[in-house]
């Protein structure tokens, strides 16, 4: 029953939180800084995600090594996206060479 609780003040408090944007509507102002700071935002929670599960995929210590393949993918996306700034290839090139490392290489190397 906790959870219920739990679940449901979690639910108001994010319902208020976004409605007062809509709320208030233009009459709030956020300074320059603080809109060049949240177009921040998307990106750093997408990192947030990504590199724990690429650095620790079976959830313990970081494995760094060549025969991690979400960490082969990662690295490779993040050069196809430096090189070609082109979302859709990286994320194709990404899980191309994520899907073939784990097929090829690591099936060989255990």
């Amino acid at each position: 029953m906790n959870y219920v609780f739990l679940i449901l003040g979690m639910a108001v408090i994010t319902f208020f939180i976004r409605s007062a944007v809509f709320m208030l509507g233009e009459r709030v102002v956020f300074p320059p800084l603080v809109r060049t700071a949240l177009g921040f935002v998307p990106v750093t929670v997408l990192t947030a995600i990504i590199v724990p599960m690429a650095v620790t995929p079976h959830g313990g210590a970081p494995e760094l090594t060549w025969r991690n393949p979400q960490l082969v993918g990662a690295l490779t996306a993040c050069g196809v996206s430096a090189a070609t700034r082109r979302p859709l290839l990286t994320i194709a090139v990404g899980l191309a060479v994520f899907f073939l490392w784990q097929g090829l290489v690591v099936p060989v190397v255990r």
